[in-house]
């Protein structure tokens, strides 16, 4: 057999790869999206069950991002080092362990170290499934993977909001969690499927890196959790010290950015010296790679803020069943799916570039339209299709910008597009539950305690015994049941009702075109996409190739 002849026999084989490895693969990326998406699904159940403030079961959220995003670099690592099946394996396993504690958790701080175990397993599950696809997949077979890979993530939310938001209303929220036990058993028995890859025992793991990247993470995590809480600026009474009278928490978040600074002057510096730098800067160093990285970070962080106050504002506000919030949030992770999985068919029509900027005007618009038109009943027509609206832009750009970073970088750099992916991913996601909480709380609080103190209706004796700095986002069968402890006649109730209601709207309404404003900026690094219009996408290339347009 000639050459060329061997090389056409090895081509087809490729085209042809089985597709039984992909839903493991696929599998493997649900589990992590069905746990994350479930927390907002299961915030009602979990302030009643721990009796904590939604911004507790937000830190849960928070807490699972942060540690895949601290530490997946070091995944990508050592998926390198030990192979890809092999860790990809027992980071499933671990995180059927923290499952099974979130499953029975008796308490909030319980249910924050589980989600903080399954950022640990997320952490290397996220690269070692880039790496997989690598391994197993190559030409278009590959972007379908990566296309899959994407629709199993929205797939994930579906799931999540379907059976949580039912599982949640008649049963309660802790089943929902407790299927991932059996579904990460068979991830882990399917994993025995996998095609087996060689281990790397020379790749070295930069430790220093590791520290510099993981702490300037959760030290900007961390931050942005505690905006409301600590203080946006000046110190509040719930910091728990503070520097000249300022707030820790943007002393916190100061100190993660210029960490991070420091940890890519001595990745340069690794680099340079001819060693093993904990992310190759092979994946970032080009504009377009960079713009595809900012851009990822924007839709993410949109579409955190967004599951995480829709849940709060149905859930909390107008005390209503996980239920509604599925079927409220159905259509935005319904069309999130299905343009997760059908943008592909486009990539021959239109560049990056051009449905990078679609992708986020659509954003806009939906976000603006939704400030606009939303009232207290999600189930709307107008609503729900702002939300489609939403869904198409924010599931077509996470599918693009993934295959953007993957296809410009050759196979052995597929765990560190992985860790890229993963680190840009979730801590935009914690970011964005972060700045949501921060956000709506905060104007909620600063819009009722202005409205409450010029209300003639309620006059200074009857404020004197509310705690007007602790203002939370809170169903109005709370304060109504809070007021009547007072001294209060039935009438200030009843006001005191009237108020939170329209300024809970309002601070909702704020909200939303503040995160239409941040899809508005992402539009100029999505102007720095690649702008090629190949007739499929191009098979992994050197990095020269790869950064062309």
């Amino acid at each position: 057999m000639t050459m060329a002849s061997a090389t056409t026999v090895h081509s087809v084989e490729e085209e042809n790869a089985s597709w039984v490895p992909m839903i493991t693969i696929a599998l493997g990326q649900m589990i992590m999206s069905f746990n994350v998406a479930s927390l907002p699904v299961a915030l009602g159940g979990m302030v009643n069950s721990f009796g904590v403030p939604p911004t507790t079961v937000a830190t849960g959220i928070v807490a699972y991002s942060m540690l895949v995003a601290g530490f997946v670099m070091l995944g990508a690592k050592l998926t390198q080092r030990y192979g890809a099946t092999h860790v990809f394996r027992v980071a499933v396993a671990v995180f059927g362990v923290a499952q099974t504690l979130m499953t029975f958790s008796p308490n909030a701080e319980l249910m924050i170290t589980a989600q903080s175990l399954s950022g640990a397993a997320g952490a290397v599950i996220v690269p070692s499934l880039v790496a997989l696809i690598a391994e197993n997949y190559k030409g278009r077979q590959q972007a379908t993977a990566v296309g899959a890979l994407g629709s199993a993530r929205a797939a994930a939310g579906v799931l999540a909001f379907v059976i949580g938001g039912t599982l949640g209303t008649f049963i309660g929220w802790r089943p929902a969690f407790g299927i991932l036990i059996a579904v990460s058993a068979v991830v882990f028995l399917l994993s025995f499927r996998l095609k087996p890859d060689e281990a790397r025992p020379e790749v070295r793991i930069d430790f220093v890196g590791v520290i510099l990247a993981a702490a300037a993470i959760i030290l900007i995590s961390f931050g942005f959790n505690n905006l409301n809480r600590w203080g946006l600026g000046l110190a509040g009474p719930n910091a728990p010290f503070d520097l000249f009278g300022v707030s820790p928490a943007p002393i916190m978040i100061v100190m993660g950015i210029v960490l991070g600074q420091g940890f890519l002057s001595w990745t340069h510096r690794q680099q340079a010296a001819g060693k093993t730098p904990l992310l190759a800067l092979e994946v970032i160093d080009s504009p377009q790679e960079r713009a595809a990285v900012y851009a990822m970070f924007a839709v993410v962080a949109l579409e955190a803020m967004l599951n995480f106050s829709v849940p709060l504002y149905i859930q909390i506000v107008q005390g209503r069943t996980p239920l509604a919030t599925t079927i409220a949030m159905m259509p935005f992770n319904l069309t999130v799916f299905f343009a997760a999985m059908l943008i592909v068919r486009f990539y021959g029509r239109f560049t990056p570039r051009q449905i990078g900027r679609y992708g986020f005007i659509l954003c806009t618009v939906a976000l603006l339209w939704l400030a606009f038109v939303v009232r207290n009943d999600w189930s709307a027509v107008p609503v729900l299709v702002g939300l489609v609206i939403f869904g198409i832009g924010q599931g077509s750009l996470v599918t693009l910008l993934f295959n953007v970073l993957v296809t410009a970088s050759p196979k052995e750099l597929a765990g560190d597009v992985g860790s890229l992916r993963g680190t840009t991913n979730n801590l935009a996601a914690a970011v964005g539950t972060a700045v949501a909480g921060a956000l709506l709380v905060g104007l909620l609080s600063a819009a009722v305690l202005r409205t409450i103190t010029e209300n003639p209706k309620l006059p200074p004796e009857i404020q004197a015994q509310l705690d007007l700095d602790n203002i939370t986002f809170i169903s109005n069968d709370r304060l109504q049941s809070v007021m009547e402890q007072t001294t209060a006649s039935p009438a200030q109730v009843v006001e005191a009702v009237r108020v939170n209601t329209v300024v809970r709207l309002r601070a909702l309404k704020i909200g939303l075109i503040i995160m239409a404003g941040v899809a508005l900026l992402a539009i100029f690094p999505a102007g720095k996409l690649p702008n090629f219009l190949p007739g499929e996408i191009p098979d992994p290339a050197p990095p020269e190739r790869g950064r062309n347009e």
